[in-house]
Protein backbone atom coordinates (compact mmCIF):
# COMPACT_ATOMS: atom_id res chain seq x y z
CA UNK A 1 0.00 0.00 0.00
CA UNK A 2 1.34 3.56 -0.85
CA UNK A 3 0.98 6.57 1.08
CA UNK A 4 -1.64 9.23 -0.42
CA UNK A 5 -0.37 12.13 -0.83
CA UNK A 6 -2.31 15.20 -1.80
CA UNK A 7 -1.62 18.42 -3.34
CA UNK A 8 -3.81 21.52 -2.72
CA UNK A 9 -4.67 24.50 -3.77
CA UNK A 10 -4.48 23.35 -7.54
CA UNK A 11 -5.94 26.53 -9.57
CA UNK A 12 -4.39 26.48 -13.10
CA UNK A 13 -3.71 23.93 -15.60
CA UNK A 14 0.11 24.26 -15.37
CA UNK A 15 -0.87 23.55 -11.12
CA UNK A 16 -2.55 20.72 -12.58
CA UNK A 17 -0.10 19.51 -14.93
CA UNK A 18 2.69 19.33 -12.21
CA UNK A 19 0.69 18.13 -9.44
CA UNK A 20 -0.20 15.13 -11.76
CA UNK A 21 3.38 14.60 -12.90
CA UNK A 22 5.16 14.75 -9.81
CA UNK A 23 2.72 11.24 -8.92
CA UNK A 24 0.15 13.06 -6.48
CA UNK A 25 -2.72 10.55 -5.28
CA UNK A 26 -5.30 13.61 -4.88
CA UNK A 27 -5.90 17.36 -6.19
CA UNK A 28 -7.42 19.42 -3.89
CA UNK A 29 -9.80 22.74 -5.60
CA UNK A 30 -10.39 25.20 -2.61
CA UNK A 31 -14.15 26.85 -3.47
CA UNK A 32 -16.72 28.45 -1.67
CA UNK A 33 -14.67 30.35 1.31
CA UNK A 34 -15.45 32.61 4.50
CA UNK A 35 -11.48 32.85 5.20
CA UNK A 36 -8.57 34.24 2.98
CA UNK A 37 -6.91 31.50 0.32
CA UNK A 38 -4.92 32.42 -2.51
CA UNK A 39 -5.80 29.42 -4.29
CA UNK A 40 -9.99 29.86 -4.27
CA UNK A 41 -11.47 29.24 -7.49
CA UNK A 42 -15.40 29.95 -8.32
CA UNK A 43 -17.12 26.78 -9.09
CA UNK A 44 -16.88 27.43 -12.83
CA UNK A 45 -13.09 27.04 -12.96
CA UNK A 46 -12.79 24.78 -10.38
CA UNK A 47 -15.05 22.27 -12.73
CA UNK A 48 -13.18 22.88 -15.63
CA UNK A 49 -9.95 21.96 -13.66
CA UNK A 50 -11.84 18.91 -12.44
CA UNK A 51 -12.70 17.44 -15.61
CA UNK A 52 -8.97 17.56 -16.75
CA UNK A 53 -7.63 15.33 -14.45
CA UNK A 54 -6.55 11.86 -15.21
CA UNK A 55 -8.35 8.19 -14.01
CA UNK A 56 -7.29 7.27 -10.38
CA UNK A 57 -6.40 10.37 -9.39
CA UNK A 58 -8.94 11.52 -6.53
CA UNK A 59 -10.67 15.12 -6.71
CA UNK A 60 -11.17 16.61 -3.56
CA UNK A 61 -13.33 19.86 -3.05
CA UNK A 62 -11.79 21.94 0.08
CA UNK A 63 -14.63 24.41 1.19
CA UNK A 64 -15.03 26.33 4.07
CA UNK A 65 -18.93 26.45 3.64
CA UNK A 66 -21.20 25.79 6.34
CA UNK A 67 -24.27 24.71 4.73
CA UNK A 68 -24.77 21.17 3.67
CA UNK A 69 -27.11 21.36 1.14
CA UNK A 70 -24.57 24.39 -0.29
CA UNK A 71 -21.48 22.19 0.22
CA UNK A 72 -23.11 18.87 -1.87
CA UNK A 73 -24.59 21.25 -4.36
CA UNK A 74 -21.17 22.61 -5.00
CA UNK A 75 -19.38 19.07 -4.82
CA UNK A 76 -21.78 18.03 -7.67
CA UNK A 77 -21.56 21.56 -10.02
CA UNK A 78 -17.49 20.47 -9.59
CA UNK A 79 -17.59 17.00 -10.03
CA UNK A 80 -15.25 15.55 -7.15
CA UNK A 81 -14.59 12.44 -5.62
CA UNK A 82 -14.34 13.27 -1.97
CA UNK A 83 -15.84 16.55 -0.28
CA UNK A 84 -13.22 18.39 2.70
CA UNK A 85 -15.41 20.25 5.05
CA UNK A 86 -12.38 22.23 6.01
CA UNK A 87 -14.96 25.21 7.82
CA UNK A 88 -15.73 25.90 10.64
CA UNK A 89 -18.86 23.79 11.11
CA UNK A 90 -20.56 21.55 13.26
CA UNK A 91 -21.06 17.89 13.71
CA UNK A 92 -24.59 17.58 12.49
CA UNK A 93 -23.37 19.54 8.99
CA UNK A 94 -21.12 17.05 8.97
CA UNK A 95 -23.40 14.15 9.34
CA UNK A 96 -25.65 15.90 7.09
CA UNK A 97 -22.90 16.28 3.84
CA UNK A 98 -22.24 12.13 4.30
CA UNK A 99 -25.92 11.92 4.30
CA UNK A 100 -26.23 13.61 0.88
CA UNK A 101 -22.45 12.97 -0.48
CA UNK A 102 -24.07 10.22 -2.55
CA UNK A 103 -20.85 7.83 -2.07
CA UNK A 104 -18.12 10.73 -2.02
CA UNK A 105 -15.88 10.07 1.00
CA UNK A 106 -16.07 12.92 3.45
CA UNK A 107 -12.93 14.36 5.06
CA UNK A 108 -13.26 16.71 8.08
CA UNK A 109 -10.70 19.45 9.16
CA UNK A 110 -9.62 18.97 12.90
CA UNK A 111 -7.16 21.99 13.58
CA UNK A 112 -4.76 21.68 15.85
CA UNK A 113 -4.29 24.26 18.19
CA UNK A 114 -4.38 22.87 21.44
CA UNK A 115 -4.25 19.25 23.09
CA UNK A 116 -8.58 19.67 23.06
CA UNK A 117 -7.78 18.65 19.56
CA UNK A 118 -7.68 14.89 20.44
CA UNK A 119 -11.23 15.09 21.85
CA UNK A 120 -12.39 17.18 19.12
CA UNK A 121 -11.02 14.48 16.33
CA UNK A 122 -12.61 11.73 18.47
CA UNK A 123 -15.71 13.55 18.45
CA UNK A 124 -15.48 13.84 15.06
CA UNK A 125 -14.48 11.06 13.38
CA UNK A 126 -17.93 8.96 14.46
CA UNK A 127 -19.41 11.78 11.41
CA UNK A 128 -16.80 11.71 8.30
CA UNK A 129 -14.91 8.87 6.82
CA UNK A 130 -10.85 10.74 7.63
CA UNK A 131 -10.24 13.53 9.82
CA UNK A 132 -7.26 15.91 8.05
CA UNK A 133 -4.98 17.76 10.71
CA UNK A 134 -4.50 21.45 10.13
CA UNK A 135 -2.76 24.17 11.63
CA UNK A 136 -4.80 27.38 11.46
CA UNK A 137 -4.48 31.43 11.99
CA UNK A 138 -7.11 34.09 12.82
CA UNK A 139 -7.54 34.38 9.31
CA UNK A 140 -6.90 31.16 7.99
CA UNK A 141 -8.44 28.15 8.06
CA UNK A 142 -5.58 26.37 5.75
CA UNK A 143 -2.73 27.54 3.93
CA UNK A 144 -0.88 28.80 6.59
CA UNK A 145 2.46 27.30 6.05
CA UNK A 146 2.24 26.75 9.80
CA UNK A 147 3.30 23.22 11.60
CA UNK A 148 1.23 22.27 14.47
CA UNK A 149 2.56 20.21 17.74
CA UNK A 150 2.78 16.47 15.58
CA UNK A 151 2.82 15.07 19.37
CA UNK A 152 -0.87 15.69 19.41
CA UNK A 153 -1.29 14.71 16.15
CA UNK A 154 0.59 11.55 16.92
CA UNK A 155 -2.06 11.16 19.60
CA UNK A 156 -5.07 11.19 17.52
CA UNK A 157 -3.65 8.97 15.26
CA UNK A 158 -3.78 6.34 18.15
CA UNK A 159 -6.88 7.67 19.39
CA UNK A 160 -8.56 7.08 15.90
CA UNK A 161 -7.20 3.86 15.16
CA UNK A 162 -9.57 2.51 18.03
CA UNK A 163 -11.98 4.06 15.95
CA UNK A 164 -10.80 2.69 12.46
CA UNK A 165 -10.88 6.32 10.97
CA UNK A 166 -7.70 6.98 8.94
CA UNK A 167 -5.94 10.24 9.87
CA UNK A 168 -4.76 13.12 7.01
CA UNK A 169 -2.19 15.60 7.94
CA UNK A 170 -1.46 19.00 6.66
CA UNK A 171 0.04 22.36 8.05
CA UNK A 172 3.39 23.82 7.22
CA UNK A 173 4.70 20.56 5.37
CA UNK A 174 7.22 20.73 2.92
CA UNK A 175 9.67 18.20 1.07
CA UNK A 176 11.99 19.21 3.46
CA UNK A 177 10.20 17.98 6.68
CA UNK A 178 7.26 15.73 5.20
CA UNK A 179 9.65 12.45 6.19
CA UNK A 180 10.21 13.80 9.65
CA UNK A 181 6.23 14.65 9.86
CA UNK A 182 5.29 11.09 8.66
CA UNK A 183 8.03 9.03 10.88
CA UNK A 184 6.36 11.20 14.24
CA UNK A 185 3.14 11.13 13.44
CA UNK A 186 2.83 7.71 11.40
CA UNK A 187 -0.67 9.36 9.41
CA UNK A 188 -2.59 7.53 6.60
CA UNK A 189 -1.82 10.49 4.11
CA UNK A 190 -0.40 13.56 3.98
CA UNK A 191 -1.44 17.24 2.29
CA UNK A 192 0.60 20.11 1.35
CA UNK A 193 -0.11 23.21 -0.54
CA UNK A 194 2.04 25.74 -0.11
CA UNK A 195 4.81 24.32 1.16
CA UNK A 196 5.53 23.26 -2.72
CA UNK A 197 4.39 26.59 -4.05
CA UNK A 198 6.69 29.57 -5.51
CA UNK A 199 7.21 32.87 -4.11
CA UNK A 200 4.05 33.50 -6.63
CA UNK A 201 1.89 30.76 -5.39
CA UNK A 202 2.44 28.86 -8.51
CA UNK A 203 3.14 25.10 -7.89
CA UNK A 204 6.68 24.39 -8.38
CA UNK A 205 7.46 20.90 -10.37
CA UNK A 206 10.61 19.98 -8.49
CA UNK A 207 9.03 21.07 -5.41
CA UNK A 208 6.24 18.73 -5.80
CA UNK A 209 7.81 16.04 -7.40
CA UNK A 210 10.24 15.54 -4.11
CA UNK A 211 7.02 16.28 -1.73
CA UNK A 212 5.37 13.15 -3.13
CA UNK A 213 8.75 10.80 -3.57
CA UNK A 214 9.91 11.59 -0.57
CA UNK A 215 6.73 10.74 1.74
CA UNK A 216 6.35 7.41 -0.33
CA UNK A 217 9.95 7.34 0.51
CA UNK A 218 9.21 7.31 4.36
CA UNK A 219 5.96 5.51 4.61
CA UNK A 220 7.35 2.59 2.94
CA UNK A 221 9.89 2.36 6.02
CA UNK A 222 7.49 2.77 8.74
CA UNK A 223 4.85 0.56 9.80
CA UNK A 224 1.54 1.09 7.96
CA UNK A 225 -1.13 2.67 10.41
CA UNK A 226 -3.94 0.21 12.14
CA UNK A 227 -6.97 2.64 10.15
CA UNK A 228 -7.77 1.95 6.01
CA UNK A 229 -10.47 3.64 4.61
Amino acid sequence: MALRAKICGIRSEADLRIAVDAGADALGFISGVTHFSEDALDADAAARLAGLVPPFITRVLVTHLEDAAAIVELADRIGTDAIQVHGLVTADTVRQVKKAARGRRVIKAVHVTGPDAVDTAREAASDCDAVLLDSRTANRLGGTGRTHDWSISAAIVSALAELNCPVILAGGLTPANVTQAIEAVRPFAIDVNSGVETATGDKQPEACTAFVHAAHRAFNRIEPPAPQP
